[in-house]
């Protein structure tokens, strides 16, 4: 690079000049000059160059030490007049600290806005002031910021109340608000603003500075270099894989300068690539251009000026210098404010504001940043510069939005995305409308970007470009901006706003206009429709406009006089829409029942028919508030209501409905999915508030204003049904009409619909206005519907009511009035359960409810009926009573038309169905005349008071039909239709039908005291139920009468035998389990009571218990286990574990040349064994997992997808459980002790000292041996000299090879299962030869004992007893493995393992670097000890016992863990010292002698400690997870049933006993203790209780490469509380060959490649490819998880869920969690987890 060179000496030659360089002076100068503005370009045009941009990188540190210095420093002079700290200091004592907080958001931080006392949801708290403030016992809602907004504390109109916290509290004593400005003297004001207006205009103008070569007048730098940038800017078109490749082609860089590159331009919007001279910079832009312009529009890049960037660099710096300053005092902020609003010499949009505003879209992200905050910090922050800010903004309102339209930066990087800060504050709101007319300003611009439309003017997104369609998705944040100014309502309507509001309808109307009937469809008759029409964009228009339409709804009803005026104006715009369509409508008159009506003729199976009918259901909406505000009553003069047509009304919803039928019944297939799913949105919770509730809303006004017959006349016209039940024979059906049977199917499923429509019309008045009823009534209703369909979480409620335009559904108001909340156990989550008394609300025909929830709803309402002994009928409810304006459609119920309806249908009834009427068809017919008759019983009722009641229905019912003459009533109908056989499930409703009519019937006779008429019918019927009932109960007593003799025969015959095969019975109980059999049964054999497991006294199997045998589950053979036998293997998963790790911070070792032969205390890395328990034989192992392989090899040829498991690292998946397993351990017997014995009697064995004498000449012997052999290898002469020849002790034979008891089988899996620990616990490639692998499975088995130790004692449970028989299976093969796996490895080799091991308790001259005793892990050593020595015992014909042996190395090992524990345990400070009993006091003293004696070997190194009592507490403390480790592995390798003692949780003494140990322990030479520090538990890291405090802390986390930029997927390790910043370019670094990111590196070094995360959602991740997600440990107080923050309910966390978590990591349970996860969803498979 160029200039490179000149670089490095620039520094010294600008040094002098700098060291030279006083800010006072240039200061001082500045106030003498008549010219400012010139003086400081001048000194800018000369420092600037000098300090920015002087090199390849653009910001080194000097930048940041020297623009203070020079630049910032004399401003700051000038601007105080005296030295700046103290100037400053000065200005903001005097300041009167802001009321508003003012607190910009990071992304990600946490805000909370309270439901209770916010005015719209846009009003948030940072997490400061929400802790002083009142709302923190409110119900609050959190979620976390996407930035750039700012907090609300102090601001009156944000909160209806306690708007303040305690920090911002107003004042009382100084409330006079007097001028900020009064505080600063004169000059100090001309100087402040002099500075401000010249600062604030340079940055203007280098920031919208367009030539690329040269600079404003002024500032023009004295001398001029040759050096250019090539600059590259931010677009959101390309990803970052296409920046990366197109930046290593053109500027040759690495892959991972290339990715930092396109970091910095994702994060500033710009960043040079390139630095040189003009034609180095343009070479590598074109190269850029090309790359980037095959598919779409090219990168921006620009070549650049060094000096224009560097001048471009200080603007930024300025900018934020200001925003700092301001901060001193409101003062200064004002007269800021001041110099940007002011209007320059060109009048109209040319302040600086303004210039910076409209140039937004022109300037990269970094700059439009830093100057959004700078306003938000100045000009919102001062409520009189915000207003006048705020009229800014709405003139320029249409020309922002166009640039942002255009431009593709995302919205909270446009400066339109400040609408929210102004549009949401009521007064400000109110403001706008009445002097800017912002609303319609706002439609205006909506409507201009809209352009595409059809020939009748509605919007048309039929073929939309993709630029077309990404325009469409910018265009919709305007709807958002018109929700913002609707969002708080007027309280008060002023003339003025009356007008303007009233011209902004007007202008919605239009957009309505557009959007009715669009997105026409015509039925397909046929074939399949080819090209599914786009109907996505009508429905996103829709659903953004619900809230919309609702809200300008309510602000009608605010006000009396808008409402009207609004009413009549929709009218206009749907007549205006009416006259438009006149596709197939000829007129035709239909008559029926005596009735005709003259209409149209219209068949929605073959014309254009819209979902879309905005304009009819805004009316519709308007009428049913008529009627709620009283307006209809009170000015009916007013009102144009005898004007309105009501076919009009009702034609285009019930085309709309009719269409949903028509699909329904299939009849439009054709149309293929999108017109399925429109009808589906049509219904669903997000749309049908504003539409199918509208359209039902709609029919209803119609239907109260015409005749009843008329209305229904209409309704079997366009459902296309009129002919089946107009002509005069109708009641036989099919007599003439023997039709092809699909047509009559679908005709049964119109009828069904048409009827459905009925019953919906009558009786859905929950809606305020329609029904004398409150909004809380209709969300009551709705809750209780969802929960008679089942008992419900409160996530699920919400999701199914509609929000309001505040997130809100009411639901908290009202749901404890019908619903109680059951809490959620460990797993699940809290219900809420239906109460019983609101039952009786159950509408079978609820409008809401698809069809599989009316089937579930209607079978969960009869079971409860049944269980609570009821009958199962479930009849209509009763209803609120219409308002009057609608009181008019109960007369559908009782008009001749329906009457006509439900006779004819119950006439078809009566002939068993031959598909001619259908079930549900009656079932509804039934349901019309059960709501009559509740109707009637509501009138009578009401009558009492008002007598104008003319409901007569079972009179209606009971007259028979004039038609056809005399045809039977339905009344009539109905009693031959109770005993008809084909229809027993519709009796319990006939019934009931009947009864109500006689109740009734009885009522009105009382009520007119007339001649009872003939009820025989009645009472008959009555007698005959009697008798039903009497039947069914006594055939129900025989029932169980029978059930009880068998019952009572089956365990006779069970006793009787078992009592006949006893013996049978124990043998198969003692095969099946020999641990348990023998602890019960038999006493131990040797002659002293009790149980010991360890030394020469121990107990002894017999021959009977050793037997043992098992179940292969491959083949379902049985087979014993023995010696020489067939190989049975046992499942098993072979991992590293850190999870008992005392030191997270060792590095992993070199595995190459690691020795593992010692352990070092702080268990950084071990291997942990777990097994699923199920047992093999091997070579069935072995087929099913060669066959395992087979598939893989052939799964990769055909698919390239991951399985949840890796056959290339030997896994594979249990077959019987599916568990993770890799690797198999052999089952084998227990070892017998007399293999190589000749029993003695313990007199005879020798003790310690005797025994240790023995050993040492043995391994003298063994050592010398060794050498030989190695010097004879060497060398290959006998060359002996140098080796001392050490004759071996009485009978221990040195060349003698024991026999291997094994089979070759049981030798294969012992080979197996040892390569599989060495392979997975050094991460190395196997070696069956190396002679680490011995090592290797006895450390596997110690780790895996002792975790399995510590689990018990953290989960409270006995040592013995207690383990689930999978690890209780797993350890005792571990066990015996272990003692097995010497005979397959080089015997010298183990033997020389025993050696090193034992002369680190015993030192020996001849054995080299022996650790520390304070280096090694005492059970390590024990079980290593125990393990390796039967491969030197096995050469020993002396008569030692083993067992013997066994008992010195535990006593060994014990006193070495005593000196171990007294010098770590330096004493606390000791309390009081404790009297204790006698036996305590020995010990004490013991404790002191053995420690004085330890003291004089070490010299004075150790501490004085005159307390016995306290160092016996630290000994016994320190020793038992050591002890209760060691009797584990001696109950699993002698196989001596523990005693009952330690079943239980104490256990000091037991443990002694069965370990042969004194329980004074310093009986072993005074000795006792562990190191104390060492054997507590690990426990994941401590969680905070709330979860927002998790969030703020994650929020406050930047990355650490990336230079203090936020992270945006903070991740937070569970095991070591590491916070990382995970699936990101900037934190991937490399292991073992690939990139991985932050946290599956950090597994490697905390985890041994298993971790547990928590993203805000668990994760746990394990090994560099698998990973699973798992419910996070934080639920609200509906017992729910909420990933994401979606609902925002506070978050707290469970204990017991975080309780699972942890017991899975310490169970070393999570890879086998997450193999089960991942086969069971196989999208965990797909997700790349190794860049996590």
């Amino acid at each position: 690079m160029a200039a490179a060179e000149t670089d490095r000496d620039v520094p010294s030659a600008l040094c002098s000049e700098f060291l030279n360089f006083s800010a006072k002076d240039t200061a001082a100068k500045w106030l003498q000059v008549s010219n400012l503005p010139k003086e400081v370009y001048q000194h800018l045009a000369c420092y600037v160059p000098k300090i920015y941009c002087l090199g390849p990188n653009l910001n080194p540190q000097n930048e940041d030490l020297l623009a203070p210095l020079l630049l910032q420093s004399p401003l700051e002079w000038y601007l105080c007049g005296e030295e700046p700290s103290v100037g400053l200091a000065k200005l903001e004592q005097n300041n009167q600290p802001s009321q508003l907080c003012g607190h910009v958001f990071k992304v990600g931080e946490p805000t909370y806005s309270c439901r209770e006392c916010a005015a719209d949801p846009t009003c948030v708290l940072c997490m400061q002031c929400f802790l002083g403030s009142v709302h923190k016992e409110h119900r609050y809602r959190m979620t976390t910021s996407g930035g750039g907004g700012f907090c609300d504390c102090g601001d009156t109109e944000a909160w209806k109340k306690g708007p303040y916290c305690q920090k911002h509290e107003p004042n009382i004593s100084d409330s006079s608000q007097k001028d900020p400005l009064a505080n600063l003297s004169d000059e100090m004001i001309a100087r402040t603003y002099n500075v401000f207006s010249i600062i604030l205009k340079y940055a203007v103008d280098m920031l919208t500075w367009e030539k690329e070569d040269e600079l404003p007048e002024g500032l023009e730098p004295p001398a001029r270099g040759d050096t250019y940038y090539c600059m590259l800017f931010n677009d959101e078109v390309h990803t970052y894989e296409q920046v990366i490749y197109t930046l290593q082609k053109a500027v040759n860089c690495t892959q991972k300068e290339a990715v930092s590159f396109a970091t910095t331009v994702d994060r500033d919007g710009r960043k040079s690539v390139r630095f040189g001279d003009f034609q180095f910079c343009e070479q590598a832009k074109s190269v850029i251009v090309r790359n980037t312009s095959r598919q779409t529009k090219p990168l921006r890049v620009q070549v650049m000026h060094s000096s224009v960037v560097a001048h471009q660099c200080f603007a930024l710096k300025a900018l934020t210098w200001l925003g700092q300053i301001i901060r001193y005092s409101d003062a200064l902020r004002r007269i800021l404010c001041q110099v940007g609003l002011q209007r320059g010499p060109e009048g109209e949009n040319s302040s600086l504001v303004d210039t910076l505003m409209l140039c937004d879209s022109k300037m990269w992200k970094g700059a439009r940043n830093v100057y959004h905050q700078l306003f938000m910090s100045s000009l919102l922050m001062d409520t009189k510069y915000k207003k006048l800010f705020a009229i800014q903004f709405a003139k320029n309102y249409e020309r922002l939005q166009n640039d942002y339209v255009k431009d593709d930066h995302d919205r909270e990087f446009s400066v339109t995305d400040l609408s929210v800060q102004m549009f949401t504050v009521p007064s400000l709101a109110r403001m706008l409308i009445t002097e800017e007319n912002l609303m319609t300003t706002i439609i205006r611009t909506f409507m201009d970007h809209l352009r595409h439309r059809d020939l009748q003017g509605r919007f048309q997104f039929e073929r939309y470009t993709a630029q077309q369609a990404f325009k469409f998705r910018r265009v919709q944040s305007l709807i958002g901006d018109f929700k913002y100014v609707l969002i708080s309502r007027p309280t008060e309507w002023t003339d003025q706003l009356r007008e303007k509001y009233l011209e902004s309808f007007d202008a919605f109307l239009e957009l309505l206009k557009c959007m009715q009937g669009m997105d026409p469809v015509v039925r397909q008759v046929g074939q399949h429709i080819e090209m599914e029409p786009e109907w996505e964009a009508a429905f996103t228009l829709q659903m953004k406009l619900t809230h919309i339409i609702s809200m300008m709804q309510e602000w009608c009803a605010s006000d009396e006089r808008v409402l009207i005026e609004a009413y009549k104006k929709c009218l206009s715009a749907l007549t205006h829409c009416h006259s438009g369509f006149t596709d197939g409508e000829q007129p035709i008159t239909l008559s029926m029942c005596g009735h005709s009506v003259d209409t149209i003729r219209y068949c929605v199976s073959q014309e254009k028919v819209s979902i879309h009918l905005p304009v009819s259901r805004l009316l519709a909406g308007l009428h049913a508030l008529l009627s709620k505000t009283e307006v209809a009553y009170r000015f009916p003069e007013q009102l144009p209501l005898s004007e309105l047509s009501p076919p009009m009304l009702i034609e285009h919803p019930l085309r709309c409905l009719v269409l949903c039928a028509q699909v329904h019944a299939g009849m439009w297939r054709r149309n293929g999915f999108s017109l399925v799913n429109q009808i589906y949105y049509y219904h669903n919770v997000k749309c049908r508030v504003e539409m199918f509730d509208k359209d039902l809303s709609m029919l209803q006004a119609g239907a109260s204003m015409m005749d009843p017959n008329h209305f229904l006349m209409i309704m079997l016209s366009r459902f296309e049904l009129y002919h089946i039940f107009s002509s005069a024979d109708c009641r036989k059906r099919y007599s003439r009409e023997n039709a092809n049977k699909d047509v009559v199917q679908q005709n049964n499923t119109l009828i069904e619909e048409m009827l459905h429509l009925v019953i919906m019309i009558v009786g859905e008045r929950y809606t305020a206005g329609v029904g004398q009823v409150e909004c809380s009534d209709e969300i009551r209703r709705e809750i209780v519907h969802q929960l008679c369909i089942r008992p419900m979480a409160h996530s699920e409620l919400v999701k199914a009511l509609p929000e309001n335009e505040n997130k809100e559904t009411g639901m908290e108001r009202v749901i404890d009035s019908v619903a109680s909340f059951k809490k959620p156990g460990v797993t699940g989550r809290g219900l809420y359960k239906l109460r019983p008394e609101c039952a009786k609300m159950f509408n079978l025909y609820f409008h809401h409810y698809s069809r599989a929830d009316q089937s579930k709803a209607e079978e969960a309402q009869r079971k409860m009926k049944r269980r609570n002994g009821e009958d199962s009928v479930l009849p209509p409810p009763v209803l609120p009573r219409f308002s009057p304006l609608f009181a008019s459609l109960v007369n559908i119920l009782q008009c001749d038309v329906l009457l006509g309806i439900l006779g004819a249908v119950l006439q078809w009834a009566m002939e068993p169905s031959g598909g001619h009427w259908s079930e549900s068809m009656l079932q509804r017919v039934l349901h019309l005349i059960g709501m009559g008759l509740v109707e009637e019983q509501q009138h009578l009722i009401g009558s009492a008071e008002d007598n104008d009641t003319n409901f007569n229905f079972t009179l209606k019912i009971s007259r028979p039909g004039e038609a056809p003459a005399n045809t039977p009533s339905i009344l009539a109908l109905l009693e031959t239709l109770q005993n008809a056989p084909h229809l027993e499930v519709h009796k319990d409703m006939i019934r009931w039908i009947l009864k109500t009519v006689a109740n009734i019937k009885t009522t009105l006779e009382c009520s007119a005291s007339a001649p009872p008429s003939d009820s025989s019918g009645h009472s008959q019927e009555e007698t005959v139920r009697d008798k039903d009932k009497a039947e069914r109960k006594r055939k129900a007593e025989m029932a169980r009468l029978r059930r009880e003799k068998i019952m009572a025969q089956m365990s006779e015959m069970q006793r009787h035998f078992i009592n006949e095969n006893k013996e049978l019975f124990q043998q198969s109980l003692e095969e099946l389990d020999p641990s348990t059999s023998s602890t019960l049964e038999h006493s131990p054999s040797s002659c002293d009571s009790t149980l010991v497991c360890v030394g020469p006294r121990r107990w002894r199997a017999g021959g009977s218990e050793r037997r043992q045998v098992v179940t292969c589950i491959l083949c379902q053979e049985e087979q014993e286990i023995r010696t020489d036998g067939k190989a049975m293997v046992l499942a098993a998963f072979v991992q590293r574990s850190t999870v008992m790790s005392k030191n997270r911070k060792r590095p992993p070792h070199n595995p190459d040349k690691y020795d593992p032969l010692f352990m070092h205390p702080d268990l950084s890395f071990g291997t942990h064994t777990g097994s699923c328990g199920h047992i093999m034989h091997s070579h069935c192992w072995q087929r099913y997992f060669e066959a395992v392989q087979a598939k893989e090899q052939r799964r990769q040829q055909r698919l390239r997808v991951h399985t949840s498991y890796d056959v290339e690292n030997g896994e594979f998946l249990c077959p019987l459980c599916e568990c993770l397993s890799n690797t198999v351990i052999p089952l084998l017997p227990l070892t017998k002790t007399s293999l190589f014995v000749c029993v003695c009697c313990s007199s005879e064995q020798p003790d310690l000292s005797q025994w240790l004498n023995i050993t040492s000449l043995q391994m003298k012997a063994l050592l010398s041996a060794h050498r030989k052999a190695k010097a004879a290898d060497a060398d290959g002469v006998d060359d002996m000299d140098g080796v001392n020849d050490c004759p071996p002790p009485d009978g221990f034979k040195l060349d003698y090879t024991p026999k291997n008891p094994y089979s070759s089988t049981i030798k294969e899996m012992l080979t197996t299962f040892g390569t599989a620990s060495y392979k997975v616990g050094l991460k190395v490639h196997p070696n069956e030869q190396d002679p680490r692998v011995p090592i290797m499975c006895w450390g596997s088995c110690a780790y895996t004992i002792q975790s399995i130790e510590r689990l018990l004692v953290d989960e409270e449970k006995p040592l013995f007893g207690s383990l689930p028989c999978r690890q209780d299976d797993c350890l005792s093969s571990l066990t015996r493995f272990g003692s097995a796996c010497w005979t397959v490895s080089s015997h010298a080799t183990v033997q020389n393992h025993f050696i090193r091991l034992l002369a680190a308790l015993v030192p020996d001259p001849r054995v080299e670097n022996t650790p520390c005793i304070l280096d090694i892990d005492m059970f390590h050593l024990l079980v290593s000890l125990v393990l390796s020595h039967p491969a030197v015992f096995s050469l020993d014909s002396s008569g030692l016992s083993a067992d013997t042996a066994q008992l010195h190395f535990l006593h060994l090992v014990t006193v070495a863990h005593i000196v171990q524990i007294l010098l770590t345990s330096i004493a606390e400070e000791v309390r009081m010292e404790q009297e204790s009993g006698g036996a305590e006091r020995e010990e004490e003293e013991k404790v002191c002698i053995f420690y004085n004696t330890l003291e004089m070997h070490l010299g004075s190194r150790l501490r004085e400690v005159n307390s016995g009592w306290h160092l016996w507490r630290c000994v016994k403390a320190g020793i038992l997870p050591y002890l209760r480790a060691a009797a584990m592995f001696f109950h699993y390798l002698n196989g001596a049933p523990a005693p009952p003692e330690l079943h239980s949780v104490g256990e000091w003494e037991a443990l002694c006993g069965y370990l042969c140990l004194p329980s004074n322990l310093l009986q072993l030479f005074y000795n006792n203790r562990d190191k104390a520090s060492l054997k507590t538990s690990n426990h994941l890291i401590e969680l905070p209780g709330d979860y927002s405090a998790l969030i703020n802390q994650a929020s406050s986390f930047t990355c650490p490469k990336s230079g203090g930029d936020k992270s945006r997927a903070p991740t937070l390790c569970l095991v070591c509380g590491a916070m990382l910043c995970s699936q990101s370019y900037c934190c991937q670094t490399e292991l073992e060959g690939e990139d991985v990111g932050a946290c599956t590196a950090h597994t490697f070094a905390c985890g041994a490649g298993v971790g547990i995360f928590l993203r805000f959602v668990h994760v746990i991740s394990a090994g560099k490819t698998k990973g699973c997600f798992y419910a996070p440990p934080y639920l609200d107080d509906y017992g729910e998880t909420d990933q994401g923050l979606r609902r925002g309910n506070p978050l707290h966390l469970c204990q017991e869920r975080y309780r699972k978590i942890q017991k899975l990591w310490r169970q070393h349970s999570i890879t086998e969690e997450i193999g089960h996860a991942q086969e069971a969803n196989q999208t965990l498979v797909g997700i790349d987890w190794q860049h996590l």
